[in-house]
């Protein structure tokens, strides 16, 4: 009788000791625990510490020695691609004045008046068709410059960033070439009569493709100008969209500066740059940086919630 009384005692001490064991396990599972959480954001503390120092490691004598290197490795391709390109400079010509002559006919030829005009032509139009050429090794080193200054997250941008600034660059020399040249050149015609004859030289007509191939390759930029200023905070979508009527002003103002003076090759510009700019936008909303919501809004939300 007496041990069969002494067993529940038994087997309830029993228990009792083994509740506080789990207890004492459990508590020992939750230090550890919050000893993991605590060291993961000490972790996370100091990566985000190191990840500022890269920021602030390099100083003002560090940056002008990675500009030097950078515009060493730029002017070089520069050089190589002109060099290159030197060999094939009579077929580029022949390429480049292909609007010209579907405006003045096969049989109508352009003239030099200088004895180096025509050598200073083919060594301005290597070096233009090197730098296209080159151009996303040349954007890849203003973008790898650019890089120590931003976040290892942003970082992963610049690579596809220069990818995209050497084909949005090329892409818009290639509208001006291909729909803008021809109506440019057929307005610049329209003037020839009885009293004037057209006689285009080659150092003039390169200087005015150079303008418009440029012009046209720099305005095709304004997204990825937006896409990055959005990253970094500095613009938003919002905005832009307020500064819509004067983003169009600007087009057109653009358009005027940078093309000849018929509305028509003004507005083949200009409505290329309102819809880049509608890009931009765009870009900005799904690419921007975004902001902290305050917190007298989280706690209202919460509460209508």
């Amino acid at each position: 009788m007496s041990d069969d009384k002494q067993n529940p005692e038994l087997e309830e001490s029993e228990d009792t000791a083994q509740a506080e064991m789990d207890e004492q396990e459990v508590a020992q599972l939750g230090a550890a625990a919050d000893d993991a959480a605590s060291d993961s954001e000490a972790s996370d503390a100091d990566s985000e510490e190191e990840e500022e120092g890269e920021l602030q490691e390099m100083g003002l004598l560090d940056h002008l020695d990675e500009l030097r290197k950078r515009v060493t490795k730029a002017a070089l391709a520069f050089i190589i691609g002109t060099c290159a390109s030197y060999a094939f400079a009579e077929h580029l010509f022949g390429y480049l004045i292909i609007p010209l002559k579907s405006v003045l006919g096969e049989t109508e030829q352009l003239i030099y008046t200088g004895l180096a005009e025509g050598f200073i032509t083919y060594i301005k139009l290597s070096a233009i068709a090197g730098f296209f050429a080159m151009s996303p090794f040349i954007f890849y080193q203003f973008w790898a410059f650019v890089a120590p200054g931003l976040y290892k997250e942003e970082r992963r941008w610049v690579a596809p960033i220069a990818l995209f600034t050497a084909l949005f660059f090329v892409g818009g020399a290639c509208f001006g070439y291909f729909k803008v040249f021809p109506i440019a050149f057929e307005f610049f015609a329209g003037f020839e009569n009885e009293s004037i004859k057209l006689l285009p030289s080659v150092k003039e007509y390169l200087s005015l493709a150079i303008k418009l191939l440029f012009a046209f390759g720099i305005s095709f930029e304004l997204p990825l100008v937006i896409f990055f200023l959005a990253r970094l905070g500095i613009v938003d979508a919002k905005g832009l969209r307020s500064k819509r009527k004067y983003a169009i002003l600007m087009a057109f103002v653009v358009a005027a500066m940078l093309t000849p003076p018929d509305p028509f090759s003004q507005g083949m510009m200009a409505g290329p740059l309102i819809i880049l700019y509608e890009i931009g936008i765009l870009a900005a909303h799904f690419f921007g940086k975004k902001k902290p919501v305050p917190e007298d809004e989280e706690e209202s939300a919460e509460e209508v919630a």
